[in-house]
């Protein structure tokens, strides 16, 4: 793995962004100029730091150092510190990172979670007044259970005195008492179909026509897609298909993704951030509910899914479109495991929805619409 970052800011709080690359073919990635940082001894940063690879969950730390969570893609959270933080795929999060400690450098870390081996990804905090190099064992990460990540993920909350946008502004709406009128339970896992390897959602691995489903929907054409994407694992046996869930436009959709495997999931979902109300593991039932947090769930749009556990999230459907929910594992989402569902225009309203672009490119059926 490699550290890229860009730094700017001004006075004492600075600005950086962290993107974590993860490259196979190096075991170990020993410390060098490109993964040095140089900092200010006294100085708070601002550190976003973004899990940009394709397959695996990293933990990142800073030797000796506190990481304060203050936001997660658009919500602001509280204000909680951690030693360490784990960040899976396709996740970012920001955090303040306080030089308050002796002038030296410092083991910075990213590594790889629930595998074995553990790859490690190594940068160096340099202070500004530091003359001693880093040296001995890198900082611990946390053990191997997946109950650390649970407990963790559960501390981050939404900071409701924060003054700043949000999907939930004070006053006027809030998630927790609005009730639900639709809910679906998605169910990705591995599969063959005619003897090569697949991945499915609900028993269906998707396909893209040659009509991209919009145009499809827009232009009415039929047979390119269908819209009885089941709302429940099936448990028969998967097939290939292009399928779309149907929903409600203004509706409120209770969306739960549930893991049957031993590896964790990310899956993200387009054009909306969700409300992530709960996880744990086994198997989701209505019963679960009862463990929703109804008060203070960040909104996000990516979300993880622990081995043999559930996530459930909550999202208002007031986004005209055909929105993609898909696995961001890409070997998964390549091989099938995403799907859409479809907002519906109730009155073909321009206020909803902007008509297509004269200068759309038409593709398949939509060739002469």
């Amino acid at each position: 793995m490699k550290f890229l970052w860009c730094i700017w800011g001004t006075g004492t709080l600075m600005y950086m962004h962290i993107y974590v690359i993860q490259v196979w073919y190096l075991f170990r990635h020993y410390p060098d100029e490109l993964s040095m940082v140089y900092l200010g001894t006294g100085k708070t940063y601002r550190l976003r730091i973004c899990n940009v690879g394709i397959s695996t969950s990293l933990n990142f730390r800073i030797a000796s150092h506190k990481l304060t969570v203050v936001e997660t893609e658009g919500s602001h959270t509280k204000q909680n510190s951690y030693d360490n933080l784990d960040i899976h795929v396709g996740q970012c999060y920001s955090v303040l990172v306080t030089c308050n400690q002796a002038p030296a450098d410092y083991y910075m870390v990213a590594s790889t979670r629930f595998t074995n081996p553990v790859l490690n990804g190594i940068g160096v905090v340099h202070y500004s007044n530091s003359g001693t190099k880093v040296s001995g064992a890198l900082p611990p990460g946390p053990t191997v259970e997946i109950g650390y990540s649970l407990n963790q993920f559960r501390t981050i909350t939404w900071n409701l005195t924060a003054n700043a946008a949000r999907p939930n502004p004070q006053g006027s709406f809030h998630y927790g008492m609005i009730n639900v009128t639709e809910t679906a339970v998605l169910q990705g896992a591995s599969t063959a179909i005619n003897g090569k390897q697949r991945y499915a959602v609900n028993g269906i691995s998707y396909v893209n026509p040659d009509t991209p489903l919009k145009l499809a929907d827009y232009f009415n054409i039929g047979g390119v897609f269908s819209l009885n994407f089941p709302r429940f694992p099936s448990g028969g046996s998967a097939f290939l298909g292009a399928f779309a869930l149907n929903t409600v436009y203004r509706g409120f959709l209770e969306l739960v993704f549930q893991n049957t495997e031993n590896i964790v999931q990310s899956w993200h979902i387009d054009g909306y951030t969700a409300f992530v109300v709960g996880a744990n593991g086994g198997a989701w039932t209505s019963a679960s509910r009862k463990e929703y947090n109804l008060l203070d769930a960040v909104a996000r749009s990516t979300v993880q899914v622990y081995p043999q556990s559930w996530t459930a999230v909550l999202l208002e459907l007031d986004n005209v479109g055909m929105w993609n929910v898909r696995s961001q594992i890409w070997e998964r989402q390549y091989l099938g495991e995403q799907l859409y569902f479809k907002v519906p225009n109730p009155d073909g309203s321009f206020r909803n929805e902007a008509d297509i672009p004269p200068n759309a490119l038409r593709c398949g059926k939509a060739i002469g619409h």
